[in-house]
């Protein structure tokens, strides 16, 4: 086949995170000549493995906005633990005035939350887990109060892990005759 054949389309090159885009601000700054209008975005991406991330990008128009939420999104990656499609326990996060409580859901329950965990979760891969937001209903914050309570939940998981080998290997030593 001819490769300089002006139809001819590009391979579709595969993305390694989905995205989604979840709060779209207009934000207008007043200067001595007037207003200047930017867009503030929002962005959450993942892979559905466990890797999840949130950007927020600033910009003049919509898609260099959504550019930067992306390139903010991906350095921002947290590792989501996962338990036969579901988080291993029970967690509570706070940022700023946003309180997030996030716990295991039996097989089947599906994502019972709202609309900024849902995807966060969602991208995630998670399936089942049940979450309740309190405090403010600002999407940006709830999304970084569920990103560390991710954050914590490794914390906690990593801790008790190195609690069970030093328990282990105290057992043994004090075991005598």
């Amino acid at each position: 086949m001819n490769n300089n054949n002006p139809r001819r389309r590009r391979p579709v090159e595969k993305k390694e995170f989905e995205e989604e885009i979840l709060q779209i601000d207009r934000v207008t700054k007043v200067v001595k000549g007037g207003k200047i209008l930017k867009f503030r975005v929002v962005m959450v991406i993942g892979d559905k493995k466990g890797r999840v991330g949130i950007g927020v990008g600033k910009a003049r128009e919509i898609p260099a906005a959504i550019a930067k939420g992306i390139a903010d999104a991906k350095r921002n990656i947290v590792h989501v633990p996962l338990k036969n499609n579901t988080i291993p326990t029970r967690i509570t996060a706070k940022f700023d005035a946003a309180y997030v409580f996030l716990a295991p859901a039996v097989p089947g329950t599906g994502i019972v939350a709202g609309r900024v965990i849902r995807a966060i979760a969602d991208k995630a891969g998670i399936q089942d887990i049940l979450s309740k937001s309190l405090g403010t209903s600002n999407p940006l914050n709830i999304a970084r109060a569920t990103l560390k309570a991710f954050q914590d939940m490794n914390t906690v998981l990593h801790r008790n892990s190195l609690r069970k080998k030093t328990v282990v290997g105290g057992g043994d030593e004090t075991s005598g005759s």
